[in-house]
């Protein structure tokens, strides 16, 4: 098991458990794991999102890069996407972005891109906790002429606006979107800085909500993660749509006119279905994980889509997305991963595609998410010891349980048991059509698991 990375790098409460000592370590041996097959002086592009801890752990990143004989630029404020994508697009070694997504802000967190613009896979993580705990730190030291230099590159964001005027100015300029409106939810987050230049060159009308971050009010009842102050603005306007972000700008849930969700699962049933009219669905499949709602299956099935589950994580979705030739996958929290256009979620790209499907089908938000019949989803966390956390899968009791309840539901239903990558818990999901019945399922379930496993 992994000491420092979780699921989505490493995440911490700052300057305590993610202490400057610490990512002055991970800076290190990040950069020689990254770019140790290179002949070159390696760049690595550093960018943030709007945490009070941002720049103390910028700081220590650039530190430790600067140190091993890496060269830096300092991004600032800058959605994950957007770093993925200049990553790319100026040809760096490899880049970081110091966010920790959704969470409170006392939180904060390293996640690394390749020289390619994807998260790195678990192997290389695995490698850099090694090189970490080795005791090669004070080896990696440049010295001399070798110690890298940093410069700041805040107007690299432009380029980011760039892309997006590239990909859609043309094609949004001929749709009818004058009494169009979007309602907007940056989270005081990272998108804060840039969403309305983006939706301001596109010509989208738009209002912007929590866009004034303070470092302690990214995600706090807003964004994603919290839909009910976006869902009364976009009634209470009389806006075609809304769209929250997360903390870091990979996510993109959705609001329709009438104030109800529209989740990442509906996003992705939406996506592919406009992406099979237009020809663009590669091998004509949808990639989500074992999370996905069952009504997103049930979708595909009807329209002769083929669908392909992984392990939770967008990383792994994305793994599947490039081992197959697909080029549309995603998680029901929103992250979204269109490969045409970039290989990491990217909130911003996502809500611009759904506005495109909109306008071109001329249809409202709640027109266009029906197509998707969501199913009824609970879900109960089991406390267990965490040494017997895995025991679920062995046991004959807990898994004649599970069997029972998916051939009761005869394809109608769904159960689904899995353990925290994180904490010493099970994690019981159980999909159906009466809410009131699949709960007190869920509970007994949890309550057996309790009982067996602590």
């Amino acid at each position: 098991m992994r000491k420092y990375f979780g699921t989505d790098g490493i995440r911490r409460i700052a300057n305590t458990e993610l202490s400057p000592r610490l990512v002055y370590k991970v800076a290190k041996a990040g950069a020689y794991v990254l770019s140790k097959h290179s002949d070159h002086t390696p760049t690595i592009l550093i960018g943030r999102d709007t945490r009070i801890s941002g720049t103390l752990i910028e700081s220590a990143m650039t530190a430790g890069f600067l140190s091993y004989g890496a060269n830096v630029k300092i991004l600032d404020v800058m959605p994950t996407p957007a770093v993925a994508y200049l990553t790319r697009r100026f040809k760096a070694d490899a880049s970081v972005v110091i966010s920790a997504s959704h969470n409170t802000y006392e939180f904060n967190g390293v996640k690394y891109f390749s020289n390619k613009g994807m998260k790195i896979p678990d192997e290389l993580e695995e490698e850099i906790e090694e090189v970490m705990d080795s005791g090669m730190i004070d080896d990696l030291t440049a010295v001399n002429e070798k110690i890298g230099v940093s410069e700041i590159r805040t107007d690299l964001l432009d380029e980011y606006v760039y892309f997006f005027r590239k990909n859609f100015e043309e094609e949004l300029e001929v749709l009818d979107k004058d009494k169009f409106i979007v309602a907007i939810d940056t989270a005081n987050g990272a998108t804060s800085v840039v969403a309305d230049k983006i939706f301001n060159v596109l010509g989208i009308n738009h209002l912007i909500i929590n866009d004034k971050p303070n470092g302690i009010n990214i995600n706090d009842n807003c964004g994603s993660t919290h839909l009910e102050g976006l869902k009364k603005f976009v009634v209470e306007n009389e806006c075609d749509l809304g769209i929250a972000y997360d903390g870091d700008g990979d996510r993109c849930l959705a609001v329709d006119e009438n104030g109800n969700e529209i989740d990442g699962d509906k996003i992705l049933a939406i996506l592919s279905n406009y992406f099979k009219k237009k020809g663009m669905l590669r091998n004509n499949t949808v990639v989500a994980t074992v999370m996905s709602n069952l009504g997103l299956k049930k979708y595909t099935e009807a329209n002769g889509l083929n669908y392909v589950q992984t392990s939770v994580g967008d990383r792994y979705v994305l793994e599947e997305m490039l081992k197959n030739g697909y080029n549309l996958g995603g998680e029901q929290s929103g992250h979204v991963i269109c490969l045409d256009y970039n290989p990491t979620g990217d909130g911003i790209l996502t809500s611009i595609l759904l506005i495109r499907a909109m306008l071109e089908e001329g249809k409202k938000a709640s027109e266009i998410a029906g197509i998707m019949n969501a199913y009824p989803q609970v879900l109960i966390n089991a406390k267990v010891n965490n040494d017997k956390k895995d025991e679920f899968k062995t046991d004959a009791e807990i898994q004649e349980a599970c069997k029972k309840l998916e051939e009761e539901f005869a394809g109608n239903g769904r159960v689904l048991v899995r353990a925290s990558g994180t904490e010493p818990l099970i994690r019981v999901m159980i999909e159906g059509e009466d809410i009131q019945y699949i709960t007190k399922k869920a509970k007994e379930l949890a309550e057996m698991i309790e009982r067996k496993l602590n």
